[in-house]
């Protein structure tokens, strides 16, 4: 699909995040951490031209840390492979890559000696803005953050924590025509001389080495593979064969009429900004689902990324749950069935339905949209407090996903507690905030259907062993 584009970036998208004077240096640097993309990368083609007005060459790096918060090999090897796609297209540009082992703020400051400047893509978790401004407070050149992963940059949506889809859909519907634009890639004037580069580094290809202190106990998938030319193909697919159908059906778990491409989001492997424009040039003939995927893609992610961009404390069941919801939460009937966080892993409870859910959640890293929210909301019912509950939704949606660990991961989870949400009538277990059934799935959709595709997936198996091969 064709989608007119422009080189041009828009100036609400990047940020000085220090005041240091141009620096004489040997190459423009570029730290991708959060969008680990060539294509539709606002950061990239801002160091392209910047580079090119320097008269510079491109140098790219990636930090690869042992102690990434929470990641385990799982999420380490989808990353690995999407890197093994930028290399290759970073090379055919004639730019500079290396993966280097450390945090990513030392990284880039161990490289920060020779850049005239240094260029930052935005994340939008407190680790990652820590990194950033680490870079900006010890880098002796200037350092640019440009915002990539969202359609439209969170400081413009809003300048506040908003506290519902409705508070913020109107701020970001009138500023859509101005961000939902293509960008092109710039040509390279400059290309980068091997020279320049040390021999070391990480080689994607090559999969985790066997030196890394990462856990292991949660093995890769074969569901998913990592890299921006498979989330192209996703999404290509899920335009031509599934939109037309996504207004509709999306909610039916058993028929999977889902996009399937948020752990490409999370990794930034796949634009935002690329995915809303193919399915507004590709669902022509179905605007109603256009319009849904937009309100999920944009508006729902987006109101995550302003909740962790705003809220301080995103990842704690007291800024997650209203007051509302903490109150009758606290006061709500305890449920009969209580299971502990062991039980739940090996998918050890009462409910077909829910095991069915944690079993694709464990396999396959991923789990069908409407199935996360009764997931989530089970795992309440289920627990002996609010807080405990939160805690455990978050560690096992953190750890078994592979599009964990993301704004829409403290988002989502806290929607399970009252979050972006009202209060509805009392219902024991639950308190206030809104309660989901089993008969609730029967009623709406064909949930044994579901059941027995997670078993068709999880009888395929994770294709991976316990330890990984060693390297090659």
């Amino acid at each position: 699909m064709v989608i007119t584009a422009n080189p041009f970036i828009d100036e609400t998208r990047i940020y000085s995040l220090n005041d240091r004077l141009p620096a004489k240096g040997r190459y423009v640097l570029y730290l991708m951490q959060q969008s680990q993309r060539t294509r539709f990368n606002h950061a990239l083609e801002y160091a392209v031209q910047r580079a090119n007005a320097l008269k510079l060459p491109l140098l790219t790096v990636t930090g690869l840390m042992e102690s990434y918060p929470e990641a385990t090999w799982r999420h380490y090897q989808f990353m690995l492979e999407g890197l093994c796609d930028v290399q290759k297209n970073l090379k055919t540009r004639k730019i500079g890559f290396r993966i280097l082992k450390g945090i990513p703020s030392e990284v880039a400051l161990g490289l920060a000696g020779e850049a005239a400047l240094i260029v930052c893509d935005r994340g939008y978790l407190r680790h990652q803005r820590s990194w950033r401004q680490e870079i900006a407070t010890s880098a002796p050149c200037p350092v640019i953050e440009v915002e990539s992963d969202a359609v439209v940059p969170v400081e413009c949506a809003s300048i506040k924590r908003e506290y519902a889809a409705r508070t913020l859909r109107p701020k970001i519907e009138r500023l859509l025509d101005r961000y939902l634009v293509g960008l092109s890639a710039t040509p390279v004037e400059v290309p980068f001389p091997p020279t320049l580069l040390t021999k070391g580094g990480i080689d994607p290809s090559r999969g985790l080495p066997k030196s890394f202190n990462v856990d292991r106990c949660v093995a890769p998938v074969n569901r998913f593979k990592g890299g921006e030319q498979e989330a192209q193909k996703r999404l290509d697919r899920f335009v031509s064969e599934t939109l037309s159908r996504y207004a509709t059906h999306r909610n039916k778990p058993e028929e999977n009429a889902i996009s399937e491409i948020s752990p490409y989001l999370h990794f930034g492997q796949l634009s935002p900004l690329d995915a809303a424009l193919a399915a507004s040039h590709g669902g022509i003939s179905c605007p109603e689902a256009v319009a849904v995927f937009i309100e999920e893609l944009v508006v729902r992610r987006e109101l995550a990324i302003n909740y962790t961009w705003f809220e301080p404390d995103y990842d704690t069941f007291e800024a997650a749950a209203p007051a509302w919801a903490q109150e009758t939460l606290a006061a709500r009937g305890m449920a009969q069935d209580l299971y502990t966080r062991e039980e739940l892993t090996a998918c050890n409870t009462h409910d077909t339905y829910w095991n069915a859910a944690m079993a694709e959640m464990v396999h396959t890293g991923f789990m069908h949209n409407y199935m996360r929210m009764y997931w989530g909301k089970k795992i309440l019912e289920w627990s002996h407090d609010a807080k405990e509950a939160y805690e455990t939704a978050l560690y096992l949606n953190n750890r078994y996903f592979l599009d964990g660990r993301d704004p829409n991961s403290y988002a989502g989870v806290g929607w399970t507690f009252g979050l972006h949400d009202r209060a509805w009538p009392q219902q024991p277990g639950f308190g206030k905030v809104r309660s989901m059934k089993a008969s609730g799935l029967k009623r709406k959709c064909n949930i044994q259907g579901y059941v027995q595709r997670v078993e068709a997936l999880v009888r395929e198996g994770s294709g991976h062993d316990s330890e990984p091969p060693a390297a090659r």
